[in-house]
């Protein structure tokens, strides 16, 4: 009898908590806020970090503006563009890459890289393409 007094009394909050049979829902949100602003573009992984000058080939931009990558990726469905991954954390680079909102350096267009050597190519949403 003291179980179901406290059961009587227990299962209206959970009720109203959402926790009744049938309302176990599993989830998670991530929020990405605004698109990173970087003068070379910014690496299609989190915490997306700017890239270095050099990462990315010219496709990546259309009329010198980055055309995104990751949750901001705003290409074709089907795009595949080359980097230069001699420039990727995740393959030893530790150089020198340019802060959030930092203006970029003279001489350095985007998508004008001198001499590119793409050396990988990936889909702008995280995934090495074959």
């Amino acid at each position: 009898m003291v179980r179901f007094r406290y059961f009587a009394l227990v299962a209206p909050a959970l009720l109203l908590l959402g926790c009744g049979p049938g309302a176990v829902q599993v989830g998670y949100g991530v929020q990405y806020g605004p698109e990173p602003v970087c003068p070379y573009g910014y690496y299609d992984w989190a915490p997306y970090d700017c890239a270095p000058y050099g990462y990315y080939g010219p496709e990546w931009f259309h009329g010198g503006v980055f055309i995104g990558a990751g949750p901001w990726f705003h290409g074709p469905a089907n795009f595949h563009g080359h980097v230069d991954n001699h420039f990727d954390p995740h393959h030893g680079y530790n150089g020198r890459a340019p802060a959030h909102g930092e203006a970029a350096e003279k001489g350095h267009r985007a998508g004008h890289v001198k001499n590119f050597h793409g050396n990988e190519v990936r889909d702008g949403r995280g995934h090495v393409s074959k």
